[in-house]
């Protein structure tokens, strides 16, 4: 799909890899429509967005809410008239053991807040976006393409056991909807990043930083704009679906 003049709706697209994915598609001529719960980002967002000659909108909303989420897609639908791809990025991380032992007595354990919380934007809120995606894309019979992040963390990793379970079912339901959807040609991908460089990594201490990177292959963390480049290879390849791109740099969790 060439994306010049189509509408993309990317979740979480106010800041980080939404924000960097946002850039991607702008210069390449797409429309686009910022979903997040935060005004004041979206607003900063417009505005590093406007050096490009496209439409953007912004969308307050909260994804683990289906209310929300019905109400965002019916007016961005009424606002552009259809869309044509879904990013669905929004996401939070929750980290904890889930059990944790000092000394051979358990001090803590993970909650259940701590554990469904997660899940409600992590997995919940991609089943719904997807879904009003989905309902939309069929309505204007013209196919479409959603891709879900998932995480190399799907593979399971210690202290995530909240993010590693969203990240796997996001993969699952990824390969379901390809099969389900495939008939009113949409095209369902997932993307699985590893370790990216982002404001949070960049406060990281030197050495826990240079733990990360010793892990990698390729000696160095990935970059926003390489996960940005993934997203436009399976939108722009017809012949990708129902499949998961690990861009981790050769880490294995």
């Amino acid at each position: 799909m060439n994306v010049e003049n189509k509408t993309v709706v990317i979740t979480g697209g106010a800041q980080g890899l939404g924000l960097a994915m946002a850039h991607k598609m702008a210069s390449l001529g797409a429309n686009l429509a910022l979903v997040d719960m935060q005004e004041e980002v979206l607003q900063a967002a417009v505005e590093e967005l406007s050096q490009f000659d496209v439409t953007v909108r912004t969308y307050v909303a909260n994804v683990s809410i289906e209310s929300n989420v019905e109400e965002v897609f019916d007016k961005i639908v009424e606002d552009f008239g259809s869309l044509s791809v879904l990013i669905n990025n929004a996401g939070i991380l929750r980290d904890g053991l889930f059990v944790k032992v000092k000394e051979g007595e358990v001090v803590n354990k993970m909650s259940l807040d701590q554990f469904q919380s997660l899940m409600d934007v992590n997995l919940t809120g991609v089943f719904l976006c997807g879904r009003e995606a989905a309902v939309k894309m069929i309505e204007a019979d013209q196919g479409g393409v959603i891709i879900n992040m998932s995480s190399v963390a799907r593979a399971g990793n210690i202290g995530q056991t909240n993010y590693s379970a969203a990240k796997a079912g996001v993969v699952a339901m990824t390969t379901t909807w390809a099969k389900e959807l495939g008939r009113y040609g949409i095209r369902v991908g997932a993307i699985a990043p590893g370790v990216i460089r982002t404001k949070m990594t960049d406060a990281m201490k030197p050495e826990a930083k240079d733990r990360l990177v010793k892990m990698k292959p390729v000696g160095r963390l990935g970059e926003a704009q390489e996960i940005a480049h993934t997203a436009q290879f399976i939108i722009e390849n017809e012949f990708f679906t129902g499949r998961v791109v690990e861009i981790d740099g050769g880490i294995r969790l």
